[in-house]
């Protein structure tokens, strides 16, 4: 699966109008926004319950304090950085419900950190983050980055960087044996789905147990439009049925028993999020390298815009770094 080359303009065409409304529009949204763009890193007390689950790609942290340490290390590394909100989806309301959005982080690499010493490199990255929010804080929280992007705009391969990493900065798998479940019992996947395929909020359920998980790739027609463009992890570019199809092939021969199960829908109109977690065996040479027989384990978020009920956009994102962490696990 190649990476598209990385431009400074590879974001240009995300309206910077909707990040700012929506941020404008919530209190919590522009405390976070305050938090990362004008280093009032104190909010994060005020925003976050003191026990929130945060979930970083499959590293899981408890608590405030994690999410504190979190943004200390990355403003440490990249002290300009600044975060815009490109898409904001609601599910519920700010008091009690899920938000999802969509950012685009753009800073310099100027400080010591994860990545070694200050390069002087300009990066910019997608991230997708979802929040749980009960009465008007965030009580849960996923974090799914670009880090591949990341690290080659760093100069880094991103599967020697992490050949060189220690060991125990890769993450257990919750499944190490054992069959994936892709349908009950022994029966096969089923190929007709239950559902209302007009209602928007039903699509990511339908579009993985059919395309993904059933395998039936043809039906990618079915739910994108003949144009549609699809943002990868890595900064790929999709576009059209032939492109997400190869992309698709190329994941599974490397994964070959692969499940994708949807964890949560967050649906607004046309605008629709999906966080799943997508599991699977590497038994296959592919971008990854030759088969490991690693059992992975990894979270992703999308954000699909529709038109006529189909996918005219979606942006994609897993952590392919956090990906090649879990291969090169011992023990």
């Amino acid at each position: 699966m190649p990476s598209e080359d990385l431009t400074p303009d590879l974001y240009a065409h995300d309206p910077d109008e909707l990040g700012s409304a929506a941020e404008a529009d919530s209190p919590l949204l522009h405390a976070l926004h305050r938090v990362w763009n004008d280093k009032a890193l104190g909010l994060i007390y005020e925003d976050y319950a003191h026990n929130t689950p945060f979930h970083l790609e499959s590293a899981e942290h408890y608590g405030r304090d994690a999410v504190m340490t979190f943004a200390l290390q990355t403003l440490a590394a990249f002290p300009d950085l600044r975060l815009l909100g490109t898409e904001t989806i609601w599910s519920g309301n700010e008091q009690d419900g899920t938000v999802s959005q969509r950012v685009t982080w753009s800073g310099r690499h100027l400080g010591h950190g994860i990545y070694g010493p200050p390069s002087g490199a300009a990066v910019q990255i997608r991230v997708l983050v979802q929040r749980r929010l009960r009465a008007g804080r965030v009580v849960e929280e996923w974090l799914v980055r670009d880090e591949a992007a990341l690290l080659r705009q760093l100069g880094h391969d991103p599967g020697e960087w992490v050949s060189r990493q220690p060991q125990s900065a890769a993450p257990a798998a919750s499944q190490t044996h054992g069959e994936l479940v892709r349908a009950q019992g022994q029966q096969a996947p089923p190929l007709v789905l239950d559902g209302d395929p007009s209602n928007p909020a039903e699509l990511p359920g339908r579009l993985y147990g059919l395309v993904w998980n059933a395998r039936m790739l043809s039906a990618v027609s079915d739910f994108y439009a003949p144009d549609a463009v699809i943002w990868g992890p890595g900064n790929r570019r999709l576009q059209g049925h032939a492109d997400l199809q190869a992309f698709l092939l190329q994941l599974l021969s490397a994964f070959p028993d692969a499940v994708l199960q949807p964890d949560e829908v967050t649906c607004q109109g046309n605008a629709v999020a999906a966080r799943w977690t997508f599991q699977g065996t590497h038994d296959g040479p592919s971008v990854y390298g030759l088969p490991s027989g690693q059992r992975v384990r990894v979270t992703g978020i999308s954000h699909f815009d529709l038109m006529g009920g189909k996918v005219v956009r979606e942006f994609m994102l897993f952590n392919e770094v956090d990906l090649l962490r879990q291969l090169i696990r011992t023990g």
